[in-house]
């Protein structure tokens, strides 16, 4: 009787797997020196640099998500018969979570200057932005996952429908700035980023991840209407609305529970509390999930 079973065909698979992994990461580290204008050692180690530290980390976590799922999707008979077409998936994948992270920082956040920021050991704006970079990760998975490009009448299609999910993420970014100006005597929530208040950052992450979590869930619970531009965006616009929808309500009641008797913005905006923040994170991140969970079958 055999225990182990791994054939060769899939440590091979292994191997060129982990194989694309360390030349991305090797490119990560390459740009993150550009921009640092030095050694990656230097800023990490020698500065103690924590929020590049953060963001350097998430770069990582998404490299290596979207690298096991794609392997996990794609048989490795299809890879060996159209290696092109593995090539050219990960190059799409990794283009539309850098187009997601430029769309984040030029437009959605325009009046905070994440790169700065995290150069100057500001933790807050490292989890604003690794939050935001993972989430972009989790919805082009989704979209890929809805549409499972085959041609560019697909690509188009999904290239749209990435759009009008960036449109979500800045109708809910502007939600939250409202509310917290409201909240704070018409204080601009950007601008508070600067202030280094980590708790804000870690709740603005764990809203993120979550929001983006309930888009995967809309997506995989809309059916894919091939060559159908209009008929896939109302679907999309639908189910993700809806999923969007029963993530606050959700969540609102699990923090209602949880946090009974208080101020969760006083805690957060005015006293730094981590401890809250965190329990945020955790409950959207976890809702999330659920909804996953619940309308992905």
């Amino acid at each position: 009787m055999s225990y182990l079973s791994l054939s060769n065909t899939s440590l091979v698979a292994i191997a060129i797997c982990f194989a694309v992994i360390c030349i991305t990461v090797f490119t990560l580290r390459g740009l993150n020196h550009l921009k640092a204008k030095q050694a990656l050692k230097e800023e990490l180690a020698q500065h103690d640099n924590f929020a590049m530290g953060i963001s350097f980390a998430s770069e990582i976590s998404v490299v290596i998500a979207t690298i096991a799922f794609l392997f996990d999707e794609i048989s490795f008979r299809t890879a060996q018969s159209n290696p092109l077409k593995v090539v050219t998936l990960i190059v799409l994948l990794f283009a539309f979570i850098k187009a997601g992270h430029i769309i984040h920082r030029k437009w959605i956040l325009h009046r905070f200057n994440e790169e700065a920021a995290i150069l100057k050991q500001n933790v807050c704006a490292a989890m604003v932005d690794s939050g935001m970079l993972m989430a972009n990760c989790i919805i082009t998975l989704g979209l890929y996952n809805w549409s499972h490009t085959q041609g560019f009448s697909s690509l188009l299609i999904a290239f749209v429908s990435f759009f009008l999910l960036q449109g979500f993420f800045a109708l809910d970014s502007k939600i939250r700035e409202y509310r917290f100006a409201q909240a704070n005597q018409g204080a601009s929530l950007q601008s508070n980023f600067n202030l280094e208040n980590t708790s804000i950052g870690i709740r603005y992450a764990g809203k993120s991840i979550g929001l983006a979590l309930a888009m995967y869930a809309g997506l995989a619970s809309a059916t894919f209407h091939s060559g159908k531009m209009v008929e896939n965006l109302f679907t999309l616009a639908l189910h993700c609305g809806s999923m969007w929808l029963l993530l606050y309500i959700l969540t609102t009641i699990i923090k209602y529970i949880s946090l009974p008797n208080i101020d969760t913005a006083l805690e957060i905006d005015h006293q730094d509390n981590i401890g809250v923040a965190c329990i945020e994170f955790a409950v959207f991140c976890a809702i999330g999930y659920l909804l996953i969970s619940m309308f992905s079958i």
